[in-house]
């Protein structure tokens, strides 16, 4: 499961020239572009254009439902059988800009806040799927079964993409979940 990211725009050229050219499309954009990232919040997202060009676009993070909540996850394993996620899977895929999540492990009747990360540190990309919604999209982050050295936080995890696998899971291609890269956390 994946419930919050982090963002630092300044560790990355890419993700600097993705934000400016969000800005530049759309001054009034409110886009969180840095820090912690929540659900609801807009988000920078590459995706593939009609042209089939990989560009960035805005994104609000979590399918709204009628009542109002977010879905802001979807189970790899699953997702193309939810009719919420099945168009997503074949159609309408995204990338999500991270370099850091957060998750909370139960312990003793509390939570306790985690930040995790590749090891290599930097920015890194998260699979994710959107949907448009009243002309506006929207996306969910794609999990997995979590890496034995965090599924003590907890049993999920985002799909964290390697460099090589972007652009195919862009184009519709699979996705070995066994690449993601080695991780570390601390208490946030």
């Amino acid at each position: 499961m994946c419930g919050r990211y982090w963002i630092e725009p300044e560790s990355d050229e890419e993700l600097l020239r993705m934000i400016d050219n969000l800005q530049r499309l759309d001054p009034e954009l409110r886009v969180q572009t840095e820090g912690e990232i929540f659900p609801g919040d807009g988000v920078p997202a590459l995706c593939l254009s009609r042209a089939g060009s990989v560009r960035p676009f805005a994104m609000a993070w979590g399918y709204r439902m009628s009542d109002g909540r977010r879905v802001i996850n979807a189970r790899s394993e699953t997702a193309v059988e939810k009719p919420l996620f099945r168009d997503g899977m074949l159609r309408r895929r995204c990338l999500l800009p991270m370099n850091a999540y957060f998750e909370w492990e139960r312990r003793d009747g509390r939570k306790v806040k985690y930040r995790i990360a590749p090891e290599a540190g930097g920015l890194h990309y998260l699979a994710g799927l959107y949907r448009l919604e009243g002309g506006f999209p929207e996306c969910a982050v794609l999990t997995m079964p979590a890496a034995p050295e965090i599924a003590f936080i907890h049993d999920r995890m985002p799909v964290i993409l390697p460099p090589e696998a972007r652009e195919s899971w862009l184009r519709g291609g699979e996705i070995d979940l066994r690449t993601h890269p080695p991780l570390r956390y601390a208490q946030a």
